[in-house]
This record gives C-alpha cells, sequence and structure tokens, in this order.
C-alpha cells in the first residue's frame, strides 16, 4: 500500500491502523511478558524516588503537609490519561507508546515531536531517580559511621554545608546506578523482567512498613497549618510531583513483549496506577504527620523520619530498602527511552544502527548502553532540582498529544475494535488535556528554555535526516 507524502510535504502522513499487527515476528523483539510482570513494571516506574526523596522535598519547600494534596492533583491528571493510554494500549500493543499512537493518528511530525521529547525526558527520569537513591546511599553510609571522599558524593552546585570539609564534584554512586540498570537491561527481558518484580515486592513491603510502623507515631499538630505555602503551594507541588504519578506510560512501551497485549496492557496501566496511588496518599499522611514539614530531611526524607523518633533500626531498613526498590524506577524508564528509540529508527526516523538487537537475547543493546551513559552524566554532574525539572515538560506534552489523539480516533474510526475504551468520552480526556495544560504553567522559565533548546535539535534532525529517510516516505 502506498503512502503519499500528502499535506505539509509530508508532515502528517499518518500510519496505517491495520498495518499495525500485534505480531513481533521479525522486530528483534521476544514476548515474555504476563500481566502481572506488566503490572510489576508500572508500579516500578510509578512509585520510587518520587515517594522516598521527592514527596519531601515538596512537603518542606513547596506544599507543607498540602503535599497530599499536590500528590492527588497530579494523580487526577494522570488518571486522565492513564485510560487513554489504556484504550490505545488496547488497540495498538507496539513499542514505542505515546509516539507509536501519535504517528497512527496525529501524522509524522508529531510523533516524531513526542518521540524526541520522551528520549530526553525517560533519560532524565532516570537520572534523577538515581540521584534521589545516593541521597538515601549517602544516608545510609551515615548510619554505618562509613565516611567517602566528599568529592564523589554530589554533584556540582550540592556543596555540603561545611564548605570548609571539601566540595562536592561529582555523583558517582549515581551514574555508576545507571551504567547497572543498563547492564540489567542487556541481560535480555526476561531475566530483567524477573530482577523488576522482586524489586516491586520489596518496595511495597517498605513503603507498607512505613505506613504500618509510622502511623503511631503521628502527631495531629504537625497537620496545622496544613496549606502553610497557600494553595499556590500545593499547586506547584503538583507540578513537580508530577513525574511520580506516571510509569504507565513507559511500561506501554513494551508493549510488544508481552503476551496478549491487547489484553493485559490497558489492565496493567489502571492496576498499577490505582495502587500506587493509594500508597503515595498513606505515606505522605504518615511522613508529614511524623514529622514537621520544616525539618524533614530533603534527602532521605522517610529514613530521617524514623530516625527522629527515635527507631534508628526502622530507619535503617527504609535506607536499604529504598535504595533497592527505587532501582526499579530507572529499570522502567530506561527500557521506556530504549524501546521508543528503537521504534523510531525500525521506522526511519533515527539510523537503522540502533535498532539492531542482540542475536540471542533479543534487545536493542547499542541504545540502552547509549541511554546508560547520557542518564550517568545527568545524574553524576546536575542537582536533583535541575535534573527533575528536564522531565515534568515532555511527559505532560506526551499527555496532552495521547488524549488529544484518543478523541480523534475515536470519532475519526468509530469502526475500530477497542479492548478497554475511555469512560466519559470526550469528557475523561479532556480533563487530562486541562489539567496537563495548567500544571504545565507552573513549571520554571528555564524549563521551557532547556525544552526549545532540545526541540530545536530535533527539528534540525527531522528536517536534516528523517524527513527523508522515513518508511512512509520511502514507500
Amino acid at each position: 500500500m502506498a503512502v503519499s507524502p500528502g499535506a505539509m510535504g509530508g508532515l502528517l502522513r499518518r500510519k496505517p491502523i491495520e498495518q499495525i499487527d500485534d505480531d513481533s515476528g521479525g522486530s528483534g523483539l521476544t514476548r515474555t511478558l504476563g500481566l502481572w510482570q506488566l503490572t510489576a513494571i508500572g508500579i516500578g516506574g510509578i512509585i520510587g524516588a518520587g515517594i522516598f526523596s521527592l514527596a519531601g522535598a515538596v512537603a518542606n519547600e513547596k506544599a507543607g503537609p498540602a503535599v497530599l494534596i499536590s500528590f492527588l492533583v497530579a494523580g487526577i491528571a494522570s488518571a486522565a490519561a492513564a485510560l487513554s493510554y489504556a484504550e490505545f494500549a488496547g488497540m495498538i500493543p507496539k513499542a514505542g507508546s505515546a509516539y507509536t499512537y501519535g504517528y497512527v493518528v496525529l501524522g509524522e511530525f508529531a510523533a516524531w515531536f513526542i518521540g524526541w521529547d520522551l528520549l530526553l525526558e525517560y533519560t532524565a527520569i532516570v537520572a534523577v531517580v538515581a540521584i534521589g537513591i545516593s541521597g538515601y546511599f549517602n544516608d545510609l553510609l551515615g548510619f554505618l559511621d562509613v565516611n567517602l571522599p566528599l568529592w564523589m558524593m554530589g554533584a556540582p552546585g550540592t556543596e555540603p554545608k561545611d564548605v570548609a570539609a571539601g566540595s562536592y564534584k561529582v555523583n558517582l554512586f549515581a551514574a555508576l546506578l545507571c551504567l547497572l540498570i543498563a547492564y540489567v537491561l542487556n541481560l535480555g527481558m526476561k531475566s530483567a523482567a524477573r530482577f523488576e518484580t522482586v524489586l516491586v515486592y520489596l518496595k511495597i513491603g517498605i513503603v507498607l512498613l512505613v505506613v504500618v510502623v509510622g502511623v503511631f507515631k503521628i502527631q495531629t499538630s504537625h497537620y496545622s497549618p496544613f496549606f502553610p505555602y497557600g494553595w499556590s503551594g500545593a499547586f506547584t507541588g503538583a507540578a513537580t510531583v508530577f513525574f511520580a504519578v506516571f510509569g504507565y506510560d513507559a511500561m506501554s512501551t513494551a508493549a510488544e513483549e508481552s503476551h496478549d497485549a491487547r489484553r493485559h496492557m490497558p489492565r496493567a496501566i489502571v492496576y498499577s496506577l490505582a495502587i500506587s496511588m493509594v500508597l503515595y496518599v498513606l505515606a505522605c499522611l504518615v511522613l508529614t504527620g511524623m514529622v514537621d514539614y520544616r525539618d524533614i530531611d530533603t534527602d532521605a526524607a522517610f529514613s530521617s523520619a524514623f530516625e527522629s523518633v527515635g527507631m534508628e533500626t526502622v530507619g535503617l531498613i527504609i535506607a536499604v530498602g529504598a535504595i533497592l526498590g527505587i532501582l526499579t524506577v530507572l529499570f522502567t524508564f530506561m527500557m521506556g527511552a530504549a524501546r521508543v528509540w528503537f521504534s523510531m529508527s525500525r521506522d526511519g526516523l533515527l539510523p537503522g544502527w540502533f535498532a539492531k538487537t542482540h542475536p540471542t537475547r533479543k534487545v536493542p543493546t547499542r541504545i540502552t548502553w547509549l541511554l546508560g551513559a547520557g542518564s550517568a552524566l545527568i545524574a553524576g554532574f546536575l542537582p536533583i532540582a535541575e535534573a527533575a525539572e528536564l522531565t515534568n515538560i515532555g511527559i505532560l506534552l506526551a499527555f496532552i498529544v495521547v488524549c488529544v489523539a484518543v478523541i480523534v480516533l475515536r470519532y475519526r474510526r468509530p469502526d475500530l475494535p477497542r479492548e478497554f475504551r475511555t469512560p466519559l468520552m470526550p469528557v475523561v480526556p479532556a480533563v487530562g488535556v486541562v489539567f496537563s495544560i495548567w500544571l504545565i504553567t507552573f513549571l520554571q522559565w528555564h524549563t521551557w528554555v532547556r525544552f526549545a533548546a532540545w526541540f530545536a535539535i530535533g527539528l534540525v534532525i527531522y528536517f536534516a535526516y528523517s524527513r527523508r529517510h522515513s518508511l512512509l516516505n520511502r514507500r
């Protein structure tokens, strides 16, 4: 079937949805994931540094006890988008997630925009989470009275309080973690998914430990004032923690590695977000009830909270569990970035050299190592706040594209079979669009500058290479 470039020099050419089947034959990927493995990957991507590190930082600096509201607001926006993702995942079980959905519905340029955007966002998320883990690692070393050289314990710009003792040069532990996850992913999806699932169970156990033990240490006076920074602080916090309430989108990039993806992917998306939001709400209530928001440790909030109430052993367990549990977030998002890059290369928008998979392990090893190195550089040399703000704008834009696309396709092709249908169409996707646009307005101006610079680089690559080498253009 020939595909004409069409209007605007082919910028709007779309992948025919009838030509996208759910067979991964010839793609280089193999189907090894079941429903609960997918759900574990989704939970692994959602629950991580957002609960163990970022929740404390937002409570301390932006929202106070209203960090709970921040997570709920972000969760509502994320849920509206999640239902839209679920509908697409049941129709188009292919690697690439929002990139592939955009290609089918909105055209090649929109797909390029989202794919290029997600490469930066997912890589930055890996770096942010690695930095968050390093905070707990340093806290754990403090418990054990181990002193590492100061130069390897943090990025430039995050100097220790006692500057006379030395200064930070690189967050070495965070950088090494990124490379470790790249290695695990290159072992093959079956082995890597087992590693991920075990750590997810451990992480859920740690969160439940926090809730069950910490509830007895709550002082209700810590909840007053509930909005010390006003409603605007809670909403600003929502924009900051938003990256902590998605992960299912990265999980959906593994569609070609899932058994019966049309049925399992929508369920895994809904299950993973629902379970994670319940745990987030409970953990935030306990944290801000145990410790005055002004005294929360922004690096290792929960372990320090238990230490402050005389439960050092529990704090030590949480520190160890947080280090191991947060690894699942690195796994999910580095996997997501690799699958988006793989899909773009397979479609001709990036060089096909990247789409080559390992002959026996059937994973895109070249891409994965490049992503490991890129995230290691960000984690090693950027403070967590600057790295975190690289993540949110791109994901919010991806959510807008997916929510718009699900509305367009529902009215353009109502005849298509759908394993899952987004309820209250078009209200739910519209809510996702409005919430996402609203949250974008709370981001800092320099976040826009960095995003614009990345997008400008993408434009050059698209018009210099991708537009001519696209498979649709060749057809």
